[in-house]
């Protein structure tokens, strides 16, 4: 079966059931359903270090005005750089991160339906860490993606059923900083990392094969480079190939283009979203912005960018009138060094 063949799966199935219905019903008039059109969303990279610490002390406000264009969609996902623990030992390394569990209310409340954990901050205390991470936000309704309790369950994609569209969510890191330690094997819970190549497609085919809609949340690219780096591309071909429909990455914190290739829909990353730092000079850190595509039958039909620059709060502002035009465009410019087209 090609990658961009979409396969059999119970929603298929159904809307071939309705073709051949309207078919008989002929005199009727009726005739095929079409496929349900549905809305994704997402942001890029959320931490609560800091003076964004201070937002969680009202977790229905700590996004600030972004959350309504966070919530203006049919599934929401961001990248959580952070444990969500008070538990375990700090790793060996430059940037450490952690958050109370009112990050769970403040993600929710913002809109927001699953977080990649698949990255180089989510074990910055350890596996104890991690294991609080993902309990306390599916106690909390958060859906969490990229990690597990040995290398099958971080390689599983997560499902949400979005208007009858079964969607399969994968995340995977391709950063080195820990990756030997940090990785999910057969017998040690951890991350879904890229080295694995032969797994990650595999898992990518696995959720070709049951679902409707393939996203891939990957952790990727060189810190504050506009361009996507060739291991990015490269596994970016690799997971199309696969499989994968929708590919929205982050790490960068910094903005990268987006665009299509070989039909499916690229963003190699959004930049820093909820975020303590900030930055209107090179390389630009503090712009970020909402991503909506609109989905029908495995095709992206529209994408939509709500472009934010990180206020002194931290919370991302929403641009709008020129300023907004403007950061579209220069969006749209970093299109040229990617192997991406701005039309499928």
């Amino acid at each position: 079966m090609s990658p961009r063949t979409r396969p059999v799966t119970a929603l298929a199935a159904g809307l071939a059931l309705l073709t051949v219905a309207g078919c008989a019903a002929g005199a009727s008039g009726d005739g095929p359903v079409d496929p349900p059109e549905i809305t994704l969303t997402f942001a890029g990279d959320v931490h609560f270090e800091d003076r964004v610490a201070e937002l969680l002390d009202d977790p229905a406000t700590t996004f600030g005005p972004v959350a309504a264009e966070l919530a203006d969609g049919d599934l929401t996902m961001v990248n959580l750089e952070t444990p969500i623990s008070t538990r375990g030992q700090a790793e060996d390394k430059r940037y450490l991160f952690r958050a109370p569990d009112a990050a769970v209310p403040a993600l929710t409340e913002a809109g927001v339906d699953v977080v990649s954990l698949a990255n180089n901050h989510s074990m910055d205390y350890g596996r104890e860490a991690l294991f609080d991470t993902v309990r306390t936000a599916e106690a909390g309704g958060l859906g969490t993606v990229g990690v597990g309790q040995d290398a099958d369950e971080a390689f599983t994609a997560l499902h949400r059923t979005v208007r009858g569209v079964d969607v399969a969510i994968l995340a995977f890191s391709q950063v080195d900083d820990l990756a030997d330690e940090w990785a999910a094997t057969e017998d040690r819970s951890g991350m879904a990392m890229a080295f694995d190549t032969e797994r990650v497609y595999a898992a990518v085919r696995e959720a070709r094969a049951t679902s409707d809609l393939v996203v891939v949340l990957p952790h990727w690219g060189a810190e504050n480079d506009a361009c996507p780096t060739g291991r990015q591309q490269d596994l970016a071909r690799g997971l199309v190939e696969a499989g994968a429909d929708v590919i929205v990455g982050a790490h960068a914190h910094v903005l990268q283009g987006a665009g299509y290739l070989d039909g499916a829909y690229v963003a190699y990353g959004l930049g820093n979203f909820l975020w303590y730092s900030s930055g209107l000079h090179e390389p630009y850190s503090a712009r970020a912005g909402v991503l909506r595509l609109t989905v029908r039958d495995r095709e992206v039909t529209r994408s939509e960018f709500v472009p934010t620059v990180t206020s002194d709060t931290g919370q991302p502002q929403p641009l709008t009138g020129w300023q907004a035009d403007l950061a579209r465009h220069n969006l749209d410019g970093l299109r040229a060094c990617t192997d991406l087209t701005e039309a499928p």
